[in-house]
């Protein structure tokens, strides 16, 4: 692999819990009528796009300037007070970077919420960090996102090696054609992660993964 890239939410730091608790307090009790989706077919999209989704296949109670607004309110408290980062990943990326693996943060969130993140933890350098937000295409899980970072990143596809967390997420790198890692942890045990090439179990596992498909003579 010449390059990882790291989805931020479920992956680097475990902010889909928090997500949960608001969707299921907030979101799916005040904002869908009627049963709630399965939460598959929403974690790992951009919460816009979210929106959109849910409008075209439920029925939702309040606009989409309000359901923006919850979820931009919440996000501050979340990756600046609520989130841990994952286990020894400033060391994973060094490793990598001394392999001569570029990295990147490709992900569902704006580039506000992943600043909050890297400010935090001191996630840098990065080689990329890719938004859904700034590509001109559709979302996870559409390729759009991962096809557009391989071409940033100059690269092929199918040279780059993506940690995904969710079903769309995985499902999103694995029509770009790269290969995919599914990251499980408590919060998505129950997760259909079948998209993905191969799936580890916690940060001791991925580690293990992905150095094993780097090559240590770079």
């Amino acid at each position: 692999m010449d390059a990882v890239l790291f989805d931020m939410d479920g992956v680097i730091v475990d902010s889909e819990e928090f997500w949960h608790e608001i969707e299921d307090e907030v979101i799916f009790a005040d904002v869908v009528a009627g049963a709630p989706p399965p939460r598959d077919e929403i974690t790992g999209m951009n919460y816009r796009e979210i929106y959109d989704y849910l409008a075209a296949e439920y029925e939702v109670t309040v606009d989409k300037d309000e359901f923006v607004a919850i979820y931009q309110d919440a996000a501050e408290e979340i990756y600046t007070e609520n989130v841990s980062v994952m286990p020894r990943f400033d060391a994973l990326l060094d490793t990598l970077r001394d392999r001569g693996v570029a990295v990147a943060i490709v992900s569902s969130s704006p580039q506000s919420w992943i600043a909050m993140v890297r400010e935090r933890f001191g996630i840098e350098p990065l080689d990329l960090v890719l938004s859904a937000e700034d590509i001109d295409g559709p979302g996870k899980p559409e390729p759009a996102i991962y096809e557009t970072a391989a071409e940033r990143l100059r690269l092929d596809p199918e040279d780059c090696a993506v940690v995904e967390d969710s079903t769309n997420g995985a499902r999103s790198a694995r029509r770009a054609g790269t290969y995919v890692v599914g990251y499980r942890t408590e919060t998505n045990a129950d997760a259909d992660l079948s998209p993905a090439d191969t799936v580890v179990e916690g940060p001791t596992e991925l580690r293990k993964e992905l150095l094993a498909r780097t090559d240590s003579e770079r």
